[in-house]
């Protein structure tokens, strides 16, 4: 052998000796990175998988009616809460070899890795399921080997701790739908109304054809492009197996549905009573020793939608354009479950809740509880007094306060409890005050649950103390309940995201708290009848008798008027209804037209929310009895006393005298008129009492 030969053969094998143990060297830094690997995900342990969750509103029937999300609107389903051709198609697109490799491919990466070598630059993703899945858990979405190198990290942890089920799971419901959706169930409602349980092949296909460019690939967006990725994802389905070609053309022709504009409208649902839902249920959740911030919960909600939908159209219906605002809310007497609740003209533009956060004046709404004050000394419906101009002294003769009516005119007679509530006479509420006392009154308004300080003025007996609408409905909600008081309740069960309960209001054992008694509750809810009687008609009108045509059953109720307020609030037995009219800054309410707003969306409300219901009496309790009375004089009523009606009262109260009795005081009848001549019973085709 030549030294020439010798040479080159000799450079050869130092070279292959350099080769091979350069290969020994990295391969033994490569077994070392994994061992390395292995202890550090040993050491570290399971990543923890946690991401925020929506929580889900549902109205009494169960029926979905809004969500509530911190960052992104999502809905964790289980695997088997999916369509199983959700996680076909995904595998097909996304990662034909999920579950054979170990959280990585290999041959897309080194493919990947050439074609970003010759670009200089990160050009191609090559990243598998799981590794997608670590990106949506724990890092952004910026092209840097550094992001690639934690995102290989993390998805080896993810590998190693969970089953590759639990990860398809966990990629399905954290990957980015467009549109603010994230996971499948929530961007399943959003696109097609329905959850990802029930999707079909074709709207399967077309949703996961989604995550690779939502501002593409939507359908809601490109509908086009939607519909050509949609048939590419059915050719790889069909590729590899999981569905037939047969299968695949019946897909492609389907005529799916789009849902999003539904959707979009049920976002408006209520929103002033889901505000009031999720502030009950964090102090619910918190109780229980929860974190109500991650998400997951489904709330059961007493709303009726059928009555939110009645209000929100006579609402509409009535309500001027403006800065005028509104008030409103239905409650149930006999739970407390409020039924309906609109806080404002508009939530976008001003989320401040007109019923449980705004406190106004009530004017007259507060007359029937100073009147149970009353009740429970020593008046009754048939209590007279003289509605004559007054001038009321107080702060021990220092100060004077001379009240007037609506009108500015008085009855200059006497005239009963029954009459004074329902023409809403200032001179008698503020006599009555003045007779009972503070103290009495300030003892019912506690009791009542009303926040508001009795001031120790003869003007507090007309409203002049801010309260809110929700107390004053409450209280009202309370006569109507027999005296019973029922907490304004907006939540029946709330479920955590795994299906455990955590709180249900069959199992809340609360003492009952009685207001009043039940006599007295029902006298209330009786001369509460009285605002829509025209047999009350005196200086001033019967204060309802303007809506009383479009009544169709007995209710109870009041009307109330301050410079920059209008009120209405009253019952069935079945349902209590609030209704506020006003400007937030307090502006004067001077249009007659917005001064009809509030009785005539509470009497349309009303009327619509019990349509199909049976009409219910207001019944009387035992040692309570009906008379018929003459309204001028308190007597029992003769056919020579003309303006008659029927009065309950406590048995200790019934009169014994006739009305053309000469004992009784004296009073100067006018001549009937044409309201003196109606039949007051002649408009209801039914009994308002039995």
């Amino acid at each position: 052998m030549g030294r020439a030969q010798y040479r080159k053969k000799t450079i050869r094998s130092k070279r292959m000796k350099k080769i091979i143990l350069l290969g020994v060297i990295a391969s033994s830094a490569f077994i070392g990175a994994l061992i390395t690997l292995r202890i550090y995900a040993q050491i570290v342990g399971a990543p923890i998988i946690q991401v925020p969750v929506a929580s889900a509103f549902l109205d009494d029937q169960g029926n979905s009616i809004g969500d509530r999300y911190v960052e992104q609107r999502r809905f964790w389903v289980s695997l088997d809460k999916m369509s199983p051709f959700l996680m076909d198609a995904t595998v097909a697109v996304e990662d034909q070899d999920f579950y054979k490799h170990s959280g990585f491919d290999y041959s897309r990466i080194a493919s990947a890795l050439l074609k970003d070598v010759k670009a200089g630059k990160k050009v191609e993703g090559a990243s598998t399921i799981t590794q997608q899945y670590a990106r949506n858990l724990f890092l952004s979405h910026e092209k840097t080997w550094t992001r690639k190198i934690n995102e290989a990290i993390y998805a080896y942890r993810l590998e190693v701790f969970y089953d590759k089920d639990e990860l398809l799971e966990g990629y399905l419901n954290t990957v980015y739908f467009g549109h603010g959706m994230y996971g499948v169930e929530a961007a399943s409602r959003f696109y097609f109304g329905k959850s990802a349980e029930k999707l079909t092949l074709a709207e399967s296909a077309l949703l996961m054809g989604v995550p690779k460019g939502p501002t593409y690939y939507s359908p809601v967006v490109n509908e086009a492009k939607s519909k050509e990725r949609q048939e590419l994802i059915l050719t790889l389905m069909e590729k590899q197996s999981f569905i037939t070609a047969e299968e695949r053309n019946r897909a492609i022709e389907e005529q799916y549905v789009l849902k999003s504009e539904e959707w979009l409208a049920t976002k408006n649902i209520a929103p002033y009573f889901l505000e009031e839902v999720w502030k009950q249920a964090t102090e619910i959740v918190r109780s229980k020793g929860h974190r109500i911030e991650k998400g997951g919960w489904i709330i059961e909600t007493t709303l009726n939608k059928q009555h939110q939908q009645a209000a929100e159209e006579v609402v509409e219906k009535w309500m001027p354009e403006g800065e005028l605002q509104i008030g409103f809310i239905s409650m149930e007497p006999k739970t407390g479950y409020v039924t309906a609740m609109i806080g404002g003209q508009d939530f976008t533009e001003s989320p401040f809740n007109r019923v449980t956060q705004a406190k106004r004046q009530p004017g007259s709404i507060i007359k029937p509880i100073l009147y149970a004050a009353a009740l429970e000394n020593g008046f009754s419906p048939l209590t007279y007094m003289k509605s004559e101009q007054t001038i009321f002294t107080y702060d021990n003769g220092r100060k004077e306060y001379e009240p007037k009516n609506v009108n500015g005119e008085f009855a200059g007679q006497p005239i009963s409890m029954a009459q004074a509530l329902a023409i809403s006479d200032n001179i008698y509420a503020v006599k009555t005050l003045e007779q009972i006392g503070y103290a009495p009154f300030q003892k019912v308004v506690e009791r009542f649950g009303i926040d508001m300080e009795i001031e120790k003025t003869p003007a507090t007996a007309l409203g002049t103390s801010e309260v809110s609408l929700l107390d004053m409905t409450k209280a009202y909600n309370t006569i109507s309940a027999k005296g019973i008081q029922k907490e304004p309740t907006y939540i029946t069960k709330i479920t955590d995201q795994n299906g455990r309960i955590i709180y249900d209001i069959a199992e809340v054992k609360t003492k009952e708290n009685k207001v009043l008694i039940e006599q007295d509750a029902f006298l209330l809810s009786h001369l509460l009848t009285g605002m829509f009687d025209p047999i009350f008609n005196d200086y001033s009108p019967a204060t309802g008798v303007s809506i009383r045509s479009k009544q169709t059953r007995p209710y109870a109720a009041k009307s109330g008027t301050t410079i920059s307020d209008q009120y209405l609030i009253g019952f069935s037995p079945q349902l209590t209804t609030g209704v506020w009219n006003g400007y937030d800054q307090g502006k004067q309410v001077s249009d007659a037209e917005a001064k009809q707003v509030t009785k005539q969306v509470w009497i349309e409300f009303m009327e619509k929310a019990h349509q199909g219901l049976p009409v219910e009496p207001f019944i009387p309790p035992a040692g309570v009895r009906g008379v018929i009375i003459d309204i001028n004089t308190g007597g029992l009523a003769t056919s020579a006393c003309e303006k008659q009606r029927l009065v309950y009262l406590k048995e200790k109260d019934v009169p014994t005298k006739l009305c053309t009795d000469s004992s009784l005081k004296q009073q100067t009848f006018e001549e009937p008129g044409e309201e003196d001549d109606f039949d007051p019973w002649s408009l209801f085709p039914f009994s308002i009492f039995e």
